[in-house]
């Protein structure tokens, strides 16, 4: 989803509390990877893997020049012949340290192999976050969690865009001293023009 649609997303949602949660947990998100430079481990459950997410996640810390957002996709399942970035399997879970951090997104409830897995993160140290139904268990496990219940106007796909625009434009160096107007536009045009980075 390209910024313009994110952008209409937004006024579509505003004067809910959607705008506000989403921009909550991106904050939650950022400042958990930024500081330890990075090791975002994103999963989701057996019957789901958030590609979608992790695309998203690996655009908005090219364009926005926080790579600490881009994400260790974790696979239920790995075959041999899958590429090196798609070859990361739940074994990563249990290696999770301090100053990892581990976000799950679970349209349904996960089972309990994971559950146990995310745990055991947990306690090596590394910050949980949740992104799904809001299932009791995973909650409880989670640092933060942001439920999304499934309604026409809402869905799960639409917040993770949300979620992953707002961690991006969050992450945006702050400005040390005064800048010239000048110099901020272009840096904005460089950051509009350059070209995005290559899809999963």
């Amino acid at each position: 989803m390209d910024a313009v649609r994110v952008a209409l997303l937004r006024e579509v949602l505003a004067g809910t509390e959607w705008l506000g949660a989403t921009r909550r947990f991106a904050g939650t998100l950022r400042s958990s990877v930024v500081p330890h430079g990075g090791g975002l481990l994103l999963v989701g459950t057996a019957a789901y893997e958030p590609w979608h997410l992790a695309a998203h996640l690996v655009d908005e810390a090219a364009w926005s020049g926080t790579p600490e957002l881009t994400p260790t996709l974790v696979r239920h399942r790995v075959l041999a012949s899958d590429p090196a970035h798609l070859s990361t399997g739940l074994g990563r879970i249990e290696a999770a340290r301090r100053g990892e951090t581990l976000l799950v997104v679970a349209p349904d409830a996960p089972d309990g192999k994971l559950l146990t897995r995310v745990h055991d993160a947990r306690r090596a140290g590394a910050t949980v976050l949740a992104l799904g139904s809001g299932d009791r268990d995973l909650a409880a496990l989670a640092h933060d969690a942001l439920a999304v219940p499934e309604t026409p106007d809402l869905d799960l796909d639409t917040v993770q865009h949300l979620v992953s625009a707002a961690a991006g434009e969050n992450a945006l160096p702050e400005a040390r001293g005064r800048r010239r107007l000048r110099d901020r536009l272009s840096r904005l045009a460089d950051q509009l023009t350059s070209p995005p980075p290559a899809r999963w």
